[in-house]
């Protein structure tokens, strides 16, 4: 059993769920309830994945999770981009969200080689 609290990515990606929540904050009333549980679902479940893989013995459980985790944050970057794209929301926050995120990205995919 590994301590996931130590994980970077696990950190960033609990940094990314703060991250999020004030993002929905900002979302406009009519598209709150159309987006915000969904990316709420997402971003929870990048950093509740990686402490699951963490608590698992074999490493094909271990890396079947951080695929989960990682899936889960492309899930994030496309329901971020859809706010975007749609232009229901702009600016800084959201692209240092996708910035953060991408980040998470990059960094699971490296636990992943190892």
């Amino acid at each position: 059993m590994k301590n996931f609290k130590k994980l970077i990515v696990w950190q960033r990606s609990m940094e990314m769920t703060s991250i999020v929540h004030a993002i929905i904050k900002e979302l406009p009333k009519t598209e709150r309830y159309t987006y915000r549980d969904q990316i709420i679902r997402s971003s929870i479940s990048v950093p509740s994945n990686i402490a699951e893989a963490c608590s698992r013995e074999s490493r094909k459980d271990f890396k079947r999770f951080l695929r989960i985790s990682l899936g889960s944050s492309f899930e994030l970057e496309t329901q971020l981009l859809l706010l975007k794209e749609n232009q229901i929301m702009k600016g800084q926050k959201l692209d240092s969200a996708l910035e953060h995120n991408t980040e998470i990205q990059k960094m699971l995919h490296t636990l992943l080689k190892k």
